[in-house]
């Protein structure tokens, strides 16, 4: 078993991602998990990502506000506890349109050169 505290996640910066604060919650060290990482994104008002795509999947999970998320032209809001799986390659639009800021779990498998 591998405990993380939440008081002692680390900061990154996700790529092309603004007005984001980025903690990783697991993943990349010694005892964690061996083929995907998690991370928990703060997204202020305005905030968002890409677009961009990835070479693998990724799963976002939204704990707090929403987040408008589109994909080839089709735009979804994705609300409190909604999740969704990104396809490798799919390049998506990551947006929080509200006044308040949004939470998400991002689950995402490790690159080859990790």
């Amino acid at each position: 078993m591998h405990i993380k505290r939440f008081k002692d996640a680390q900061p990154y910066v996700a790529p092309n991602h603004y007005e984001c604060h980025g903690l990783r919650l697991q993943g990349f060290e010694e005892g964690g998990p061996t083929n995907q990482w998690v991370g928990f994104s703060q997204f202020l008002p305005g905030g968002g990502a890409g677009p961009d795509s990835t070479p693998f999947e990724k799963v976002y999970v939204v704990l707090e506000g929403e987040m408008s998320l589109s994909v080839d032209g089709e735009e979804v809001v994705l609300g409190r506890y909604d999740s969704c799986t990104i396809p490798a390659g799919e390049v998506r639009v990551l947006t929080n349109r509200s006044n308040e800021t949004a939470k998400m779990l991002v689950v995402i498998p490790y690159p080859p050169e990790a």
